[in-house]
């Protein structure tokens, strides 16, 4: 049983292994991602009932919200693997943050963008200086950064060591998000979701949040599966097995 443990642990760790993995599971996780984001809209905008106080532009929330949610935690994955790829030198972990990059930025753009459409009506004010407003624009341009900072070094793995540095310290942004509310006065309301507490919003409505959110979770693996395939070519080009796998 202990020798097969390694070969169970980090056979996956190399592209050559990984990159067929990967070609199936994408389709599955996609498929998972739009019919989630089927029931998920269905149920926000057709069968949730109407907020007391907001009327019918809450629903806004049921893409916002779980937007939020997946850019900070796209951003500690991505800080995760490019943490693994500079402690062990995996380049496959290095990979999988730079796949993970650009759907992080669209989430965090999302959540921008889809909180100034719901602060109009609600605020008066399509953007204002609050605390989780730019903390989460903050957010977005860290993931601008590692980007260009990679795009901007030709050897990949420089490239892959810079963004990791970026990446890790940038770390520090997601908890100053998530508890801006109760250490700043915010025009945030406090978090209608805990796992402390009773959710403070009706049946529906939660199912509809979590439910998107899991949409949203499987089309980031998805798209990164998708993309990590990608750069695996681009960088193992050079070897027999690419060529095999491409054909």
């Amino acid at each position: 049983m202990s020798s097969r443990t390694p070969f169970s642990l980090f056979h996956f760790a190399s592209p050559a292994t990984f990159y067929p993995l990967a070609t199936r599971m994408q389709p599955w996780f996609m498929a998972l991602a739009v019919v989630l984001s089927v029931v998920g809209l269905y149920i926000g905008f057709l069968l949730a009932p109407t907020d007391a106080q907001q009327g019918e532009g809450y629903r806004i929330i049921f893409v916002h919200v779980p937007a939020s949610w997946m850019a900070m935690f796209i951003y500690c994955v991505m800080a995760f693997w490019a943490a693994v790829g500079l402690a062990f030198n995996i380049k496959l972990a290095s990979m999988m943050a730079s796949a993970l990059a650009p759907t992080g930025a669209l989430f965090a753009l999302l959540s921008l963008w889809t909180g100034a459409l719901w602060g109009k009506p609600m605020w008066g004010a399509w953007w204002v200086w609050d605390a989780r407003l730019t903390s989460t624009l903050i957010l977005f341009f860290l993931y601008l950064g590692f980007m260009a900072l990679q795009a901007a070094i030709d050897d990949p793995r420089r490239a892959d060591k810079a963004g990791a540095i970026v990446a890790i310290v940038g770390v520090v942004n997601v908890p100053i998000i998530y508890f801006s509310v109760k250490w700043w006065n915010t025009l945030h309301q406090g978090a209608s979701v805990s796992v402390t507490k009773s959710p403070s919003m009706a049946a529906l409505m939660l199912w509809a949040m979590l439910i998107m959110a899991l949409a949203f979770w499987m089309y980031s693996i998805a798209v990164a599966l998708g993309r990590v395939r990608n750069i695996i070519v681009e960088r193992e080009r050079q070897n027999e097995w690419v060529r095999h796998a491409v054909a």
